[in-house]
């Protein structure tokens, strides 16, 4: 506990007892005169109803120069002088603390105001509601009380378990399972820092209590666990967090209420542990608390016949309990609070008012959530005319409650401020925590052979079943990120053997089956609410010899259920951060550290696997990769206005620091016509992105295989250029835009239409047979000697004129330059360019949402349609390239024709930045990518294939504050992919800016992904 009294270090002791002796002798003659005063004067007139009462003055002190070694705190001063003032009954209504709701009706408001008054409460808890109302009811509950209200909660996981729109911290038990006690500190001082705003004085918590009965009913997940040592280091390090900011601390359920199989609430729980036992467990996290300066106990309504054997009597009543034990064996000087005594476990005891009298006499300070206010002051006010109490008993009390307000802040009260409350409880603080302590407590309980994390995605067949949920959970949509994993689900558990059949049966192509169960709930008595069609199925896919990986979702005494599976996960909780983390895991983006809080099955206290991480791209916040969400939440703000001008329908964001994403948003819609909206899985056209997001990857590859040198000619590895006005060009050229080709050529789909503009029959068809298979548009395909056509073109285009004072070709950006490169990826690796890089690096990588022909593979609605195509093709385009002549090539071309979402192109861009390594595979030699993305050409900003930064103020798209060793590149369509070393950062914006006409340059016009750009910059909190 605090020391009343300080004293400098090295002062005489003789003298500080002397100073210590006459301030006590001032302090009791002051307090007899009042107390005279009191007994000479009429009672004070009570306050009329309307009337707002003024806050009790602070008693002048007068400021006297130190003249010796001590100096008397303040604090005795303010308690002292209003202990003094006040009069009996409000002494009394200091005992009191009544329950309120925020969400109830004036009625109610209006009758805790009448408590007040009446009564003179010592405060209140809040229990549901909201935290403006709450904050609202405060102010205007405190205004009619003349000493300040104590303001508590019951908020064991933060303010969200008991309002809304606040922020769930895990609870205990997930906690539990976290190594690192620093971040249950944390926790505590983020909701301590949010009790505060709240006007909110007293949180009662932390469960401090070992949970080593499974099947108890009301604690449970409550807790910490069953180690004394990790619930105790625990529970002080959230009190620790907690009373940082001057909010009380409250453990409960003091003696213990961990290995209880009945609910006080409803009846007397019997705790039948050895005096020894007692000491050794459950009292043990009591002894750490105080030792750590707890300042408040709530005791329990538990019958412990090794402390008091009077049958049938509460602890929470009993002086041997509360007093001897509590007070004086174990030195606790803080405040002692009852646990709500309208519960049955104590109220059987007998009426209320006599039942509250015994807890006060028991040694407890404040009564929570007490009922019969009003015959409980009466019947204290008889025990003490009847001597069954003193006033020096009460005395004692009401100066601990007072040093206890003092402490918490309340001599210098001040009304909640209200405006930006809603903003500053939900700050990404405080969700970054949340996240944080959700990684930290998924535990891998089982890991045979190593089988997590996934390595090898291309030869891993993979299947998840999802139990007890839908569609779209944050798991389904995170594995999805990483591998294109087949999803099924019981929308609800599953029971009947002809449902689990089927299921058996769709997965009859997968090794692994990833399993994971939903609504397990804390009931013991209803077996978690597991089923035992649940944990049928689970067993006949280990009887078929699948490797299934179990994730449970909830508490880790669910797993006593289920039978041995090659991989058992544990969340401890089933939040959509535990979800995240978890698929995280399996696919070695994030490790695990969690540990197992309690005994279950096989496995002890402490038991866990840790996993690696093996370098893939990971999820998170942006304060954790040190940037300020609050500045990248100002995204939405940039294209919204976007959209509303019309600059584009739709789009996709995604922001990546550190190899983790931080900003990932779907915005508007996918056309102007419809309320279909973008989401993550939206597949849009990447336009030009396809020369360094699938050309440029192959010629990286082949170059670092020394299958290709930079410096040879292409007519090398392309005979048919040979003795034409294109023999000389290297493959360098190609990729700095000096080789002399044209920028496109129109000509080459131009002369397969009508004068009228028409589509000539010999060339297509509205359907497709033998003779006209390549897909041109959703309704229209072409014979493939028109690929040849194209290339033919090509050969025989003739070269610009541009030259640089070398006389050699000067820059031009060439679409023809990028499909001579496919053709010199084909021609080596003799396989077609999509097929090559999904082989050697989408798929490797788990890229499954970045490919060519995207109707081969996904449904229509998935895509973002594009043009409406009224020179050509006379359609709208939706999963057909959008470019002219990368359509006739049947969607395969050097420069366009490659679709995908932000995700996956993210992804890829960060292998680029990890310099070729990715999911613990090597893609690329250390030094290939970054000679290719050096500057090469400083007029042009090119690197070898590579997009650079332009400049400061010379960009559309890219933010002058990009660094020069950044590179990228833009898509007619509206994308651009950029990454930037020094800055650790991958940045990506896809949208279809030419639906429904390409003519629409807005984007260019409105600086949007420019301004996007600065925005990510600016929220670089080191710049």
């Amino acid at each position: 506990m605090r020391k009343w009294f300080v004293r400098p270090a090295g002062v005489n002791v003789v003298r500080v007892a002397l100073v210590m002796m006459l301030a006590l002798v001032i302090s009791s003659v002051v307090a007899t005169a009042w107390k005279i005063h009191e007994r000479i004067l009429p009672p004070p007139v009570s306050i009329p109803a309307k009337t707002t009462p003024k806050k009790l003055p602070k008693k002048p002190v007068k400021k006297q120069v130190p003249t010796g070694p001590v100096q008397v705190l303040p604090e005795s001063a303010w308690v002292d002088s209003t202990l003094s003032t006040m009069s009996l009954d409000e002494k009394i209504g200091q005992f009191f603390m009544v329950a309120t709701f925020s969400n109830r009706d004036e009625p109610h408001h209006r009758y805790i105001e009448k408590l007040i008054r009446d009564y003179h409460l010592g405060g209140l808890i809040f229990f549901q509601g909201g935290p403006y109302r709450q904050a609202v009811l405060t102010n205007r509950y405190q205004a009619q009380s003349r000493v300040p209200l104590f303001i508590g909660i019951d908020g064991e996981w933060g303010l969200g378990m008991r309002l809304d729109s606040t922020v769930e911290f895990p609870r205990q038990m997930a906690l539990g399972a976290i190594r690192d006690d620093k971040l249950i500190y944390r926790m505590g001082h983020e909701i301590g820092q949010q009790c505060r705003r709240m006007g909110i004085h007293i949180n009662f918590a932390p469960v401090s209590d070992i949970n080593s009965n499974p099947n108890n009913p009301v604690i449970g997940i409550r807790s910490f666990g069953e180690d004394r040592d990790n619930v105790s280091s625990k529970a002080s390090a959230y009190m620790k967090g907690l009373q940082h900011h001057r909010v009380i601390a409250t453990a409960k359920h003091f003696p213990g209420h961990g290995d209880t199989d009945a609910d006080s609430h409803f009846t007397l729980p019997v705790l039948n542990h050895s005096l020894d036992r007692l000491k050794n467990s459950d009292l043990y996290p009591y002894r750490r608390l105080i030792a750590d300066s707890l300042m408040g106990v709530l005791s329990g309504h538990l019958y412990v016949p090794a402390l008091d054997n009077t049958p049938q009597l509460p602890s929470s009543l009993s002086e041997k309990v509360i007093t001897q034990l509590l007070r004086q064996e174990m030195g606790f000087r803080g405040l002692v609070f009852t646990d709500a005594m309208n519960m049955r476990g104590v109220l059987k005891n007998g009426k209320a008012a006599d039942v509250n009298l015994k807890a006060l006499l028991a040694g407890n300070d404040i009564l929570l959530y007490p009922e019969n206010v009003g015959e409980t002051v009466r019947r204290i006010k008889e025990a003490l005319f009847q001597g069954t109490i003193s006033e020096r008993f009460i005395d004692e009390k009401v100066k601990r409650i007072l040093q206890g307000k003092y402490w918490a802040g309340l001599d210098r009260y001040q009304p909640i401020e209200l405006t930006n409350l809603y903003q500053d409880l939900n700050n990404e603080r405080s969700r970054e925590l949340k996240s944080e302590l959700s990684a930290a407590a998924v535990t891998v309980v089982r890991n045979q052979n190593d089988l997590i994390p996934f390595r090898n995605l291309e030869g891993l067949q993979v299947a998840a079943v999802t139990i007890g949920e839908g569609n779209g959970t944050a798991f389904q949509k995170m594995l999805n990120h990483y591998a294109p994993v087949r999803q099924h689900l019981f929308y609800d558990k599953p029971n009947a053997e002809a449902e689990i059949a089927e299921m058996l049966n769709y997965l009859t192509p997968y090794d692994v089956v990833v399993v994971a169960v939903h609504g397990i709930s804390s009931s013991a008595r209803r077996n978690h609410g597991i089923s035992t069609g649940t944990v049928h199925f689970v067993s006949r896919l280990k009887q078929q010899g699948k490797r299934v990986v179990l994730c449970l979702f909830g508490s880790p005494y669910s797993i006593s259920f289920f039978p041995e599976t090659d991989v058992l996960i544990c969340g401890n909780q089933d939040s959509e951060p535990t979800q995240q983390v978890t698929a995280q895991i399996l696919f070695g983006a994030l490790p695990s550290r969690g540990l197992l809080p309690v005994s279950v099955a096989a496995y002890r206290p402490g038991d866990g696997v840790e996993t690696s991480v093996v370098g893939r791209i990971s999820y998170g916040t942006a304060e954790s990769v040190g940037m300020d969400s609050y500045v990248l939440n100002k995204i939405n703000g940039v294209v919204s206005e976007a959209i509303n001008q019309h600059v584009f329908p739709g789009c996709q964001i995604v922001v990546a620091r550190q190899g983790k994403v931080v900003f990932e948003k779907s915005f508007g819609t996918l056309d102007y016509r419809t309320p279909s909206r973008v989401t993550s899985e939206t597949l849009y056209d990447l336009a030009s992105v396809t020369k360094v997001a699938a050309t440029l990857q192959a010629v990286m590859l082949l170059y670092d295989r020394k299958q290709i040198d930079l410096d040879q000619k292409a007519s090398h590895y392309l005979p048919e250029l040979r003795n034409t006005n294109k023999q000389y060009f290297t493959v360098r050229d190609l990729l700095l835009h000096r080789s002399g080709l044209v920028s496109f050529y129109p000509r080459l789909w131009q002369r397969t239409m009508t004068g009228g503009g028409g589509l000539l029959p010999e060339y297509y068809s509205a359907s497709a047979d033998s003779a006209y298979q390549l897909q041109v548009a959703p309704r229209l395909y072409a014979k493939p000697a028109l690929r040849d056509s194209v290339w033919k073109g090509v050969v025989q285009s003739a070269l610009h004129t541009k030259k640089d004072k070398s006389g050699r070709y000067a820059y031009v950006y060439s679409d023809l330059g990028f499909l001579t490169l496919q053709k010199i990826v084909e021609r080596v690796t003799a396989q077609p360019l999509d097929a090559f890089v999904y082989q050697n690096i989408y798929g490797p990588m788990g890229l499954s949402q970045l490919v060519f022909n995207p109707l081969r593979r996904f449904p229509e609605d998935r895509i973002a349609p594009t043009e409406q195509d009224y020179r050509f093709r006379s359609q709208l385009i939706r999963g057909t390239v959008h470019d002219q002549m990368a359509a006739i090539q049947g969607g395969v071309s050097g420069h366009a024709g490659l679709f995908g979402t932000a995700t996956d192109v993210a992804t890829l861009l960060q292998m680029n930045l990890w310099k070729g390594t990715y999911g613990g595979k090597q893609f690329f030699q250390p030094t290939t990518i970054p000679a290719f993305a050096r500057l090469q050409d400083e007029a042009h900003h090119r690197g070898l294939g590579w997009d650079k930064a332009p400049g400061s103020g010379s960009s559309s798209y890219v933010s002058g504050r990009a660094s020069a060793n950044s590179f990228g590149h833009t898509g007619f369509t509206g994308a651009v992919a950029w990454v930037d070393p020094d800055a650790d950062l991958v940045y990506v914006f896809l949208s279809n800016r030419v639906h429904p006409d390409p003519e629409n340059n807005s984007i260019n016009s409105h600086h949007t992904r420019r301004k996007v750009h600065d925005l990510i910059y600016q929220s670089l909190l080191l710049q």
